[in-house]
């Protein structure tokens, strides 16, 4: 990796895993259950990790599952050797006794993997939250279980994703370039999703159950480290956007989101979004995203990024060089103002310690607030 960035905040951070083993009938496979395997990242005291060791980055079978699926030049065994397979947080740390944090659940992009944005989290922690990034299997590059076990991504996803695959990728293209209102972009990819990309419709609503039930067990397991009375916040890259975009839009308990680059897939539109929203964009995306800047009864923040490719609003940008496939701008310029934009999300609506987020625009970085229409 090239020198992935530290966590900013007050405090370290510990980690652990759980997976949530349930009765729930796989949508894909109707003769299995599906588990749900989740990551927390908590706030510890710095002096409390003194003498313990990181933990392991990714394993080897993320690493697989990553070059079959995503084509990523990673050698696992040369990230061992070199001792760059670690990431800033300490497996079961000392929690702060009597100190409860807000909660902050992510999603993954389709084809990517549960940490696939820990750098992103692990920052978000360190400011004081509980950060559960959950796993969605069969659509992740790799899950893994804490029994040992896991599933590779199911290829056949990617081929359904558009269908049919040509023409639909082709008329994807085309409303990339389209012109008109917000609302007419919007209405254009509603109906185009609902001609070629019914699967993804049926996949956000297993994610969003997924999230639920990853919630559920931290009621029943974390309350000692979560202070649910402020809420939950949600946040997600891709398709782990547009799931935090759903679950504001339809439960209570989640009180504002955040969305990295996630096409608005799904039976949304129309729909009134009552809930603080952080829309962040790569350039060429944002006329297909224009979804979210309607039909919203709070402020609506949006972030185009210039320069930026869509896979890597992800810890990616930090294993590849910048290039056209990656996008132009430096990886560690892009990580600060995206962590800056979460924070003060989170910090404005789910800790509520400021009145509204404050941001800036830049000369590669566009900034909007979208006053409520309805």
């Amino acid at each position: 990796m090239n020198n992935p960035p530290k966590p900013t905040g007050e405090y370290a951070v510990g980690t652990f895993t759980f997976t949530v083993f349930n009765d729930r009938e796989e949508a894909l496979f109707p003769e299995k259950m599906r588990s749900v395997p989740a990551r927390v990242y908590y706030p510890v005291r710095k002096e409390s990790v003194e003498g313990m060791s990181k933990t392991r980055y990714m394993s080897r079978a993320i690493a697989e599952g990553l070059k079959k699926v995503m084509h990523a030049p990673i050698n696992y065994d040369k990230l061992e050797a070199s001792g760059e397979n670690v990431s800033e947080c300490y497996e079961n740390a000392p929690r702060i006794e009597g100190v409860k944090f807000p909660l902050v659940v992510f999603s993954h992009g389709l084809a990517s993997y549960r940490e696939a944005n820990s750098f992103l989290l692990l920052d978000i922690a360190s400011h004081g939250y509980v950060v559960i990034s959950v796993g969605h299997p069969y659509d992740a590059s790799c899950t893994e279980f804490d029994d040992g076990t896991s599933v590779p991504f199911m290829k056949e996803i990617s081929k359904k994703m558009y269908d049919p695959y040509i023409r639909g990728v082709m008329k994807l293209l085309k409303l990339m370039k389209a012109d008109g209102t917000q609302r007419e972009l919007a209405e254009k990819f509603d109906l185009y999703q609902k001609q070629y990309c019914k699967l993804m419709t049926g996949r956000i609503e297993e994610w969003k159950i997924d999230t639920l039930a990853a919630v559920k067990y931290a009621k029943e397991n974390c309350a000692d480290l979560i202070d649910f009375e402020k809420g939950i916040g949600a946040a997600g890259h891709s398709l782990g956007g547009i799931t935090a975009y759903e679950l504001c839009l339809e439960n209570d308990e989640f009180v504002c989101g955040a969305n990295l680059d996630g096409a608005p897939f799904g039976n949304n539109y129309g729909k009134v979004q009552n809930k603080p929203f952080l829309m962040i964009s790569m350039k060429g995306n944002l006329k297909v995203e224009s979804r979210f800047f309607i039909d919203h009864a709070k402020h609506v923040y949006g972030a185009v990024f210039d320069k930026m490719q869509h896979a890597f609003f992800s810890d990616m940008k930090h294993m590849m060089k910048p290039s056209f496939i990656s996008g132009k701008m430096d990886p560690d310029y892009m990580h600060t103002n995206v962590c800056k934009l979460h924070q003060e999300l989170f910090d404005s609506y789910l800790k509520r310690t400021k009145d509204h987020p404050e941001y800036e625009s830049k000369e590669d970085i566009a900034y909007t607030v979208y006053e409520p229409d309805v």
